[in-house]
């Protein structure tokens, strides 16, 4: 398998909320919800860094999708790294989320890597660490 991973998804349990939280108070670009037209197609992406793009869909329409059950989100099954380029952006961008709804977990504070890093979860469970690492700086602003 090549490295091409180009989409993550997310199971939402309120599409148009999540919308909201991700457009609006992260203020992540996105088209808004597309594939309504279509029974359990309701989805929405947004642009990240480098091509990737995150998407939300339904919880539902995942377990439809796929056949599985639909279980609970565990906060601790995966993280969601967010880098900034610069130990005081992790400070904006916490007051951000916070603002948009998030809840904070854990306030940013120094690593023990050298680095500066906070963790919120979003409206539906996922967790999220704002990273300032020195050894890892994005390239794009």
């Amino acid at each position: 398998m090549k490295p091409r991973i180009s989409v993550l998804t997310l199971g939402v349990v309120d599409l148009e909320q999540s919308l909201v939280f991700y457009r609006d108070g992260l203020g992540l670009p996105t088209e808004g919800i597309i594939g309504r037209e279509f029974e359990h197609g309701a989805v929405a992406f947004f642009d990240l860094s480098g091509g990737l793009k995150l998407g939300i869909w339904a919880q539902d329409d995942i377990s439809h999708d796929t056949g599985l059950p639909k279980l609970p989100i565990s906060s601790t099954a995966f993280t969601i790294g967010h880098n900034v380029t610069h130990k005081g952006e992790v400070d904006e961008v916490m007051e951000a989320v916070k603002q948009a709804g998030a809840e904070i977990i854990k306030a940013a504070h120094d690593t023990f890597y050298g680095g500066y890093a906070g963790y919120f979860r979003d409206p539906n469970g996922h967790l999220w660490e704002i990273v300032w690492n020195p050894q890892l700086l994005p390239t794009d602003d």
